[in-house]
């Protein structure tokens, strides 16, 4: 079930309170899986991360939310969020299970080369893209995630090509359950695209200390500047120096709401000149001084606990 968001957070603030999760998630380790059996209760967890996102209810409720879009799902209902997409996440039931894998796009590149089409429903907003909707796909998304959880549970031999596997044929097989009438009309991105500003994006979430020069991240993706460029702003939305002081004013947002770290300790810890280049910077984008964002916000922030099974798969 999907009701309007209850949240007033603006945009901005979507992304100064999702913390950055890193998975390990590379080449020789494309794929993570987390999840199942969730303790109870837990905070609202807020995160973004590198990699797209597949989750599937088994059993229990578990509520999604997005910046504009809270889902309560239930057994055989899933979700999606796409890279670097701000969302929370929190189990409502003591019995809720679900497998949580989170991938990067060249895992299902490699698998099927030339179909891209299942990358549209990641593209898609989070209000249109695909949901269970009748009881024969409930069925077989329950199906699939019992079959993805016994092979995470277990882990026998090959249980790493079997999770693998069954994601992709999740993945290409679900614009099948899509109406074309809920597509948006917006330029397809392409995997490959994707894979070439990775490492870009791996550069820039780690290294917030210092400011990264836009030839070094074009050079890591063995792309000209101009190519980078374009590429990068087609794919993000915007770019790439907005991007890297975004990542770093969501860091100070987050150890503004997390620690109680001096503003010039967090200004020094994320890469700016002193608290007032801070203060500067932070007004720009959020509206508010980083004082005045914690006064808001720390009272009623939790710090986020992490799923109970984190492995990344080689």
């Amino acid at each position: 079930m999907a009701r309007p968001k209850a949240s007033s957070l603006s945009h901005s603030e979507w992304f100064a309170r999702a913390r950055t999760e890193d998975h390990h998630l590379g080449p020789r380790s494309p794929l993570w899986v987390g999840g199942l059996t969730m303790p109870h209760p837990l905070p609202l967890e807020m995160h973004m991360h590198k990699g797209m996102e597949l989750g599937i209810v088994l059993g229990g409720r578990e509520e999604i939310q997005f910046e504009d879009l809270v889902l309560d799902l239930g057994p055989g209902d899933f979700w999606l969020a796409a890279m670097w997409e701000p969302h929370a996440w929190r189990p409502l039931t003591p019995d809720t299970r679900m497998p949580v894998m989170i991938f990067l796009p060249g895992m299902v590149e490699e698998t099927v080369p030339g179909d891209l089409s299942w990358l549209s429903v990641f593209a898609a907003p989070p209000g249109v893209r695909p949901r269970t909707t009748s009881p024969e796909m409930r069925a077989d998304v329950l199906r699939l995630g019992e079959d993805l959880a016994h092979e995470i549970e277990q882990q026998p031999p090959g249980w790493q090509d079997v999770v693998r596997l069954t994601i992709v044929r999740f993945l290409i097989t679900l614009p099948r359950h899509w109406q074309p009438e809920d597509r948006p009309r917006r330029p397809q991105i392409s995997t490959s695209d994707l894979s070439r500003i990775l490492p870009s994006l791996t550069l820039a979430t780690s290294n917030l200390l210092k400011r990264v020069d836009p030839a070094d991240a074009a050079r890591a993706c063995g792309l000209s500047p101009s190519r980078f460029h374009h590429i990068f702003r087609q794919t993000m939305g915007i770019s790439f120096g907005r991007f890297c002081l975004r990542a770093r004013l969501a860091q100070a947002a987050h150890l503004l709401l997390t620690t109680d770290e001096t503003i010039a300790a967090v200004a020094e810890q994320t890469g700016f000149v002193d608290g007032s280049h801070l203060n500067h910077q932070f007004v720009a984008q959020y509206g508010r001084t980083p004082a005045e964002y914690r006064r808001r916000g720390q009272a009623g922030h939790q710090r986020p606990r992490r799923r109970s099974i984190a492995t990344p798969v080689r």
